[in-house]
């Protein structure tokens, strides 16, 4: 990514039901028109994870249409940790080494080069493991050299931006939950990505504070001077193109 933030696309909404308003996975067809749609905007960072259900393949798929150029110009994020029970239809985490393992080596699979992996679930323990050390190196034979985390407690974060070894930090970071914003300005002090989601609260803030605009919203975090990305989660297209719009808007002037 650039300097400051960019605008990336999450993908946990084509995979398992996931938001506020409307849970419903979209259709093949939708998904695809969601992802063609990011890429005539411009997104070139994608974010999804083995526990998103069919997200990773899904987002495959759609990688194999480009030519090798236009692959080169995306950027992948995933992670591991987390993992998806298809026959139970939910997540259940595992951070031993050979599940970390197996986990890469299904994402591998699926979306072929990963260009930054994180922890997923992460935990202060999990953190200090033996197993995550050997996952990295893991990792690391297999071509993958920017590695991070992906956290919700304020301990994990902290440890996590203090790793020199890890070059992205993701948390939720908007106008409500604000609780990661000195950890986050020091991982990115230190020449770490952050990639910042939940900028709509899931959606939340959209519906139950109509006072607050999409613009609003983007430029509060915008603010903050981070350098990274903002993840929009939607699985509408026209949403999409809505929240693109918004966030060009709310970041020009910086």
């Amino acid at each position: 990514m650039n300097s400051r933030l960019g605008f990336g696309l999450g993908l946990i909404g084509i995979g398992k039901p996931w938001g506020y308003a409307d849970r419903e996975v979209p259709g093949e067809r939708r998904a695809r028109e969601l992802l063609e749609r990011a890429w005539s905007l411009g997104v070139r960072y994608f974010d999804t994870a083995p526990s998103y259900g069919i997200s990773e393949e899904r987002l495959g798929r759609f990688l194999v249409t480009l030519t090798a150029a236009q692959r080169a110009a995306v950027e992948i994020a995933t992670k591991f940790g987390e993992h998806w029970d298809a026959a139970r239809g939910e997540p259940y985490v595992d951070h031993s080494y050979d599940a970390l393992a197996r986990s890469l080596d299904g994402s591998i699979t699926r979306l072929g080069r990963i260009d930054f992996l994180q922890l997923h679930k992460t935990s202060p323990e999990v953190l200090r493991s033996e197993a995550l050390a050997r996952a990295w190196d893991y990792a690391k034979s297999l071509g993958i050299t920017r590695i991070g985390a992906s956290v919700s407690d304020l301990k994990s974060a902290e440890i996590a931006s203090e790793e020199p070894a890890f070059s992205i930090l993701q948390a939720p970071f908007n106008i409500e939950q604000q609780a990661f914003a000195e950890t986050l300005a020091r991982a990115s002090s230190h020449g770490m990505l952050v990639a910042l989601n939940r900028p709509f609260v899931m959606g939340r803030l959209l519906y139950e504070r109509r006072e607050i605009s999409k613009i609003e919203a983007f430029a509060f975090i915008a603010a903050r001077g981070y350098t990274g990305v903002i993840l929009s989660g939607t699985k509408s297209p026209d949403h999409l193109e809505e929240n693109f719009r918004a966030f060009t808007e709310a970041t020009k002037s910086r």
